[in-house]
């Protein structure tokens, strides 16, 4: 299992299931952000700079299993043998 967030080289893979396009991921962000407001009170966030980040869980949208998601080249991993490639969102 793993709570890294792949790199652009890189995929979450489900050795579960075989999935690699749908993950359920909860994490938590410490963030600095500048907000513009317009005279009439809205807002709109201009920029946001991510000061920490963590992620506390990953898990498979398919299958369900959070104990077997697997960090993995992205050049390793076929698409022809993820069960969800076809399946529509």
């Amino acid at each position: 299992m793993t709570t890294q967030l792949p790199d652009e080289n890189q995929r979450w893979r489900c050795g579960g299931c075989g999935n690699l396009t749908r993950f359920d991921v909860t994490r938590t962000r410490r963030t600095a952000e500048f907000w513009h407001f317009d005279l009439a009170g809205e807002h709109e966030v201009e920029s946001t700079e991510v000061k920490d980040e963590s992620v506390e869980s990953v898990s498979c949208r398919w299958c369900g299993r959070s104990d077997a998601i697997e960090i993995v080249d992205r050049n390793e991993a076929s698409i022809a043998d993820d069960p969800t490639a076809g399946a529509s969102d």
